[in-house]
């Protein structure tokens, strides 16, 4: 960085008069970075399975082992998840992308006519997913108009097909 960015004490900002970046920018900005592409599932009150396409997933911590993802305060499923002990992470195969985009649309039953399978902790775990990670909740945090939600890994199942990427508003796929 140069001192233009941060200023000569210590590496503290230097002042600027920049207005924040609209949304729009962010959106763009943001969509720079390839992601993996991601299902969430979990179980509703009755047992029934929600679930949706995130792609803010991360990592957090080895020890223990934490991801989190990031789900707006607007989404429908939003209350299941709030109230859960578990939810999985299934991270999709280069050849899914029907998938995601249908766990990524509203207004719909998006588990009618979907295989899935319950893991251990009873959450939905997707067939040809190259990850499925169950978790713990272990903590739940609200950030601007989302919420972060981590969780402990519990269990998960790897394969070592490609995975389906999102990058600059499309799907990409990469060879494993």
């Amino acid at each position: 960085m140069s001192s233009e960015t941060f200023g000569q004490s210590g590496g503290q900002p230097a002042p600027h008069s920049a207005k924040p970046v609209t949304s729009e920018e962010f959106r763009r900005a943001c969509g720079r970075f390839a992601s993996g592409v991601t299902i969430a599932t979990v179980l509703d009150a009755g047992g029934a399975p929600q679930g949706l396409t995130v792609s803010s997933f991360t990592s957090v911590s080895l020890h223990p082992p934490l991801v989190l993802i990031c789900l707006g305060h607007g989404i429908a499923a939003i209350e299941h998840f709030r109230t859960a002990k578990y939810f999985a992470i299934n991270i999709l195969s280069g050849d899914q992308q029907a998938l995601s985009d249908r766990f990524a649309r509203r207004g719909h039953d998006r588990f009618s006519g979907v295989e899935w399978q319950p893991g251990v902790t009873g959450v939905p775990l997707l067939p040809g997913a190259i990850c499925a990670m169950e978790c713990a909740v272990y903590s739940r945090m609200v950030m601007g108009d989302h919420e972060i939600l981590v969780g402990e890994m519990m269990r998960t199942l790897v394969t070592d097909e490609a995975p389906l990427v999102y990058f600059s508003g499309g799907y990409r796929k990469l060879e494993a």
